[in-house]
Parts: C-alpha cells; sequence; structure tokens
C-alpha cells in the first residue's frame, strides 16, 4: 500500500487528489492512512461503515471525489511518475476524449519480472479509436484492458456495480468505453501486481463470484440494447469464463467445506440455465447435445471427463 501511495503523492502532476478508502481493515492501515494524511493534504482518508468490497469502496471514493478525472489504483499497485500528466495531457489536446487508457505494465512479486500488456495495433497506429471499438474489444476477452484515466461524468453515470464483492470494475469497464465519444493512449504507466495471494489470484471461495458478475454485466448490456452480435460475443466469452470457473471448482473441490458445497451446486445450476443456444458457438446449438451441456449433472461428467483428458 506504501508503494501505491508514493507513487501518487509523488505524481509530477501535483494538483491532484488522492482519496484512499479503509473498508474496515484490521492491520494497521487505518492509522498509517491518517499519518500520510496528516502529512499531505492532498490525501483523503474514508472508511466503509462495514467490510463491503471493492465496489461498495470505490462508489464511497466517487461520491467524494472533486475531481473532473477520475483514475482508480488498487492498493497493490502503482503508477509511473508522470502517468496521470501524461493522461491529463492528451485530454487537454483532444476535449473529444473521454477516457485515456494507460500502458500495463504486469509486475510478477515473486520473481520480479514485468510484462507488457499487449495493446491493440490500431491504438497505438491512429492514437484514436471511437467508444464502441474501445467497447468491442474490451468485451472480447480483453484485448483493451480496463486501466485507464476517464471523465469523472462517467463515473458518476456507471458507478461500480454491488452485485459481488469482487470483479466490479468488468460492468464500468465496458460501459465507460461504449458511452465514450473518443479513446485515447498515453504513454503513462499502470504497473499492476500479480500478487499469488492477492483475492483476484488466489483460490477462495469469493473466485466464484466471477460467474454472477458476468451475469450482472450481461444483464447490464441488456439494458444498452448493445445488438445481438455484440451480445452473443460477450455470450461466448462468458461461456467459456463459466468453464474456466467450474474447472477450478473441480481442482479444488477437496479444498472447500461442505457447506461451501452446498452452496455452490444451486449457484452452478442457476448459472448454466442463463445461456441460450442461439447465443452460444455452433457446436453447443445442436439440441440434444444442448440439454445435456445444461443438465448439470451431465455438464459435470463432461467437464471431469474434459480434464481428465487433459491431463494424459
Amino acid at each position: 500500500m506504501e508503494k501505491c501511495l508514493d507513487s501518487l503523492l509523488c505524481q509530477t502532476l501535483h494538483d491532484i487528489e488522492v482519496i484512499a478508502v479503509d473498508d474496515c481493515s484490521t492491520d494497521g492501515t487505518l492509522a498509517l492512512l491518517h499519518q500520510r494524511a496528516a502529512a499531505d493534504s492532498r490525501l483523503r482518508v474514508l472508511q466503509t461503515a462495514q467490510n463491503s468490497g471493492q465496489a461498495v469502496a470505490r462508489n464511497l471514493a466517487l461520491q467524494q471525489a472533486a475531481g473532473e478525472l477520475v483514475c482508480v489504483v488498487d492498493a497493490d499497485d502503482w503508477l509511473s511518475p508522470d502517468c496521470l500528466q501524461q493522461a491529463s495531457d492528451v485530454f487537454c489536446r483532444h476535449p473529444l476524449t473521454d477516457c485515456v487508457v494507460l500502458r500495463l505494465m504486469q509486475h510478477y512479486e515473486a520473481t520480479g519480472r514485468e510484462v507488457e500488456y499487449p495493446l491493440p495495433p490500431s491504438l497505438h497506429t491512429d492514437g484514436v479509436m471511437s467508444g464502441s471499438d474501445a467497447f468491442k474489444l474490451c468485451i472480447d476477452g480483453w484485448k483493451l484492458h480496463g486501466l485507464y484515466v476517464a471523465r469523472a461524468g462517467l463515473y458518476k453515470e456507471y458507478p461500480f456495480d454491488t452485485t459481488t464483492r469482487l470483479y466490479s470494475d468488468d460492468i464500468s469497464t465496458c460501459l465507460h468505453y461504449l458511452h465514450s465519444r473518443e479513446v485515447r493512449l498515453c504513454d503513462g504507466v499502470y504497473f499492476y501486481c500479480k500478487n499469488s495471494s492477492s483475492a483476484t489470484n488466489s483460490f477462495h471461495f469469493r473466485r466464484f463470484d466471477f460467474m454472477e458478475a458476468m451475469l450482472s454485466q450481461k444483464l447490464a448490456l441488456k439494458k444498452e440494447n448493445i445488438g445481438k452480435q455484440l451480445m452473443a460475443m460477450f455470450e461466448g466469452q462468458r461461456w467459456y469464463c463459466f468453464l474456466g470457473i467450474y474447472r477450478l471448482y473441480l481442482q479444488h473441490r477437496r479444498d472447500l467445506t461442505d457447506e461451501e458445497q452446498a452452496q455452490l451446486r444451486p449457484r452452478f445450476n442457476t448459472i448454466l440455465h442463463t445461456f441460450r443456444p442461439s447465443q452460444l458457438r455452433w457446436r453447443y446449438r445442436w439440441k440434444p447435445f444442448y440439454w445435456l451441456m445444461t443438465s448439470l449433472p451431465m455438464f459435470d461428467l463432461s467437464q471431469r471427463l474434459y480434464i481428465r483428458l487433459r491431463s494424459r
């Protein structure tokens, strides 16, 4: 967390507001935040009423934010010293731009290795794309990542979804891109810490919230009337994500308690029945096969068989 704070408070763009939200931590985080805030008036510290998760904490900060531009940074991550200045300059030069994408450097904590996340060539070549094009890349397997600086109005109109404690940024990212007039790239770097013990990388029961988060994202996109082709693209990605989540369950089922296993079965069954043949790839549209795949016992059998064949 201190590395994150240092990177924000040492930005070359000095005129910024830093809002840190403590989600009822049980260590010394809150005391440290107040100590840093006493030394720098640009840092404001907020605290949630109870431990509520990522989306609630972020929305609390958004309610208090006074700036025209917003950048969300997780506590494990940090920015290059000129990151916000680079983004701000793009907004100043291009008044129609609503989102400025940051270069994403994936930092592997265990080894110190850093790998840059590939960005679509069109964004490098032209330097600009429409919001609808950015949206398509976002839902097409995250070919465009969701780390950017955006106009505060987008965040205010499309805040973080509170359906699940994690993965709330997937929905807001898609909607921010969709409703942007222009999306551009800057040379500011976001360092994303790939920590094996983080909430989104380690195995824990809340990893399964991802399937409900994607269902919530589908419902949000339906309200936007994005069209059948784009919805089919999104549903294809949601299907593959569901397969991945179920295979994660099969891999770690012995690590789950009986109560957790009992909770998961009806959740899997509910999500499985939200898919329709017309929204899946062609090989799942044959009705007898689709019927087998939407029967949880048969689906379970098919995935166990898949894992066994892959292990050979």
